[in-house]
């Protein structure tokens, strides 16, 4: 269902977006925000890579973003939803999802679809 895949490609570029302009206004406007998406076909699979250069998720959280309802976002900002559904529509189509992070330097969230 390319609505699904479309709704999870949202999701993922809307927190990039997020990220980057938080460590934007956190550090004065003197960074410039970046958010880079790539698609790729390796070893029987589509691979959808969504990049940002924002601060990063912590690795004592790493583990729980998947988890429905968890959000790193202030209380209004966010419903701890997006991530959840995303990795439920991913796996639904056989595929995977995974975060790939560094803190301070940013985040990337890695799709394989079979294609």
């Amino acid at each position: 269902m390319p609505q699904d895949i479309g709704r999870v490609l949202l999701n993922l570029f809307n927190n990039a977006f997020y990220a980057a302009n938080e460590k934007k206004q956190k550090l004065n406007g003197t960074f410039e925000p970046g958010v880079n998406v790539s698609t790729k076909k390796e070893n029987g699979n589509i691979v959808i890579r969504v990049e940002d250069n924002g601060n990063g998720i912590s690795q004592n959280i790493i583990d729980k973003i998947f988890q429905p309802f968890f959000t790193t976002k202030p209380t209004g900002q966010g419903t701890g939803l997006g991530l959840s559904m995303s990795y439920d529509v991913i796996k639904a189509h056989n595929g995977e999802i995974k975060a790939e992070t560094k803190e301070g330097e940013g985040s990337a969230f890695v799709i394989l679809l079979p294609s």
